[in-house]
């Protein structure tokens, strides 16, 4: 629809808006009940006949928005839509009368209306409604863009999504699937024992995880505060002052680039268990995923993007260093020497610095060759300790870190390991993140030095996990973008 057409219509129904009130008729009222939904009417006449639909003369009192509208001069076929479904509902002159059908030709597609009538089957055999009466409760001033399917600028569709949820019932289930999923993934960790809590979202220190944050300032207190990047700290706070199992569904912010996997701000599901290490966290993840995945779908096999993934079978594990030897060219060498290893990546055009530290190296060549193909559901296990600041070293390996991350369809999932809990290691990995942010890198880890105390009451053994919400329902909802599963994306400014 082009600008000069939409500005014809919104002007001819702002017209229409001014008739309806010079008729002494509010356009927007607001004392309609609603008594009944599509979903009520399909239910009640499931099964019937159409002579039986006809004779049963129960009356149904509805409201919805009129998504289609064929008018035939003296009677008009609608369709309207509410959170249930769609139904036809028929409106004749003779039956409503002259005034009221009056006012009927004032209604437009995208108007809100609320209508009681008596069921029948038209001769095309769908089942509608003879409307008695009927009422505007919203005159919508502008149309309902056409072919709104067609439109090959998706950024409006995100920008405008109101219109995309009224014109696409398939984003609206999308939506729905995303809310049933959460849902599940509360039961299962309810049922499993565990607390949900509520963390501070502006923290003094931002921690948790390797990003760069937002900043605002806090007048009273004269402070500058950070959107938090993950509630890590704080949760593992709580599992020192005894809460044993506890999680929060979270949102987190990010100050970093938009892509088809990234939006600035993010859900993430964050859990901990004490008295459990990294291994008893995968077997834990696994169930969770196949149970909240069989819940949500009715299946534990997905179909995303052409691929199909069983959640139903054992997950595939994959230590880091045969994952790392698995890329092409990579030498058993390259593990201990640095100088090696960064000339590799360099040569495979990995974007390294000098002053990367050996781990880091090793991170961005598993990142570029090896997360992309990771399709089925996959643990990767065992991290660098110099990638890992959080998490526990393994006592057959220092240089290691009990650490896994869950990938499918090439997307990280899920960030997992056993919880560092010695206080002195951690505060000399927290020095080490300090002199990487003074080097330069804007997403290495701060200082905590509440945390640290913290840590010296004695934090239990203990694991935990983060796991990206919008990227699990992107993989049930066979969604592209992660735009398409937050409902209002972060975009740049609309253009005047």
């Amino acid at each position: 629809m082009s600008k000069d057409s939409e500005s014809q219509l919104l002007t001819a129904r702002k017209e229409k808006v001014r008739q309806i009130r010079d008729l002494g008729i509010n356009p927007y009222p607001n004392d309609f009940k609603r008594q009944h939904t599509t979903a009520d009417v399909f239910a009640d006449m499931e099964g019937l006949s159409p002579e039986v639909v006809g004779q049963t003369g129960r009356a149904y009192v509805l409201a919805g928005r009129i998504m289609s509208l064929r008018d035939f001069g003296k009677a008009a076929f609608l369709h309207i839509e509410d959170g249930w479904g769609r139904i036809q509902v028929f409106v004749k002159k003779d039956e409503i009368g002259e005034e009221a059908y009056a006012l009927y030709r004032l209604w437009d597609v995208g108007d809100i209306i609320g209508v009681s009538g008596t069921p029948f089957v038209t001769r095309t055999g769908e089942l509608t409604l003879l409307v008695r009466e009927g009422f505007l409760l919203t005159k919508a001033v502008r149309p309902l863009p056409e072919k709104w399917h067609g439109l090959k600028d998706i950024e409006i569709r995100y920008r405008q999504r109101y219109v995309d949820l009224i014109a696409n019932p398939e984003v609206r289930e999308v939506f729905r699937v995303r809310t049933l999923l959460i849902a599940s993934i509360r039961k299962f960790l309810d049922d499993n024992g565990f607390m949900e809590v509520e963390t501070p979202m502006m923290q003094p220190i931002p921690g948790g995880a390797t990003a760069r944050p937002f900043v605002t300032h806090h007048n009273t207190l004269d402070m500058d505060l950070y959107l938090r990047v993950a509630p890590e700290l704080y949760l593992k706070r709580l599992v020192v002052g005894g809460f044993e199992r506890v999680y929060e569904i979270n949102r987190n912010f990010r100050n970093e680039g938009i892509s088809t996997m990234h939006n600035p701000e993010f859900t993430m599901l964050e859990f901990y268990m004490a008295y459990a290490d990294y291994r008893d966290m995968m077997a834990f993840t696994e169930e969770l995923l196949r149970t909240v995945i069989s819940r949500t779908t009715g299946s534990t096999v997905l179909k995303y993007q052409g691929m199909e993934l069983d959640f139903g079978r054992a997950f595939r594990r994959l230590s880091f260093s045969d994952a790392l030897r698995a890329v092409h060219g990579f030498e058993p060498v390259m593990e201990k020497d640095r100088r090696k290893a960064l000339a590799f990546a360099r040569k495979r055009q990995v974007s390294v610095s000098d002053k990367d530290p050996l781990g880091k190296i090793h991170l961005k060549i598993f990142e570029q060759f090896v997360e992309p193909t990771l399709i089925e559901p996959t643990f990767v296990y065992d991290y660098p300790v110099e990638v890992s600041p959080l998490s526990r070293r393994s006592d057959a390996a220092p240089d290691t870190a009990e650490r896994f991350e869950f990938f499918a369809a090439g997307m990280e999932i899920a960030n997992g390991f056993s919880e560092l809990n010695d206080p002195r290691d951690q505060e000399d990995r927290f020095r080490k993140q300090v002199e990487e942010l003074q080097a330069g890198d804007e997403e290495a880890h701060r200082m905590d030095s509440d945390y640290i105390r913290a840590l010296e009451f004695g934090l239990p053994p203990t694991t935990g996990e983060g796991i990206g919400i919008d990227r699990l329902v992107m993989l049930v909802t066979d969604s592209a973008s992660i735009r398409d599963v937050i409902l209002f994306p972060h975009q740049r400014p609309e253009q005047p």
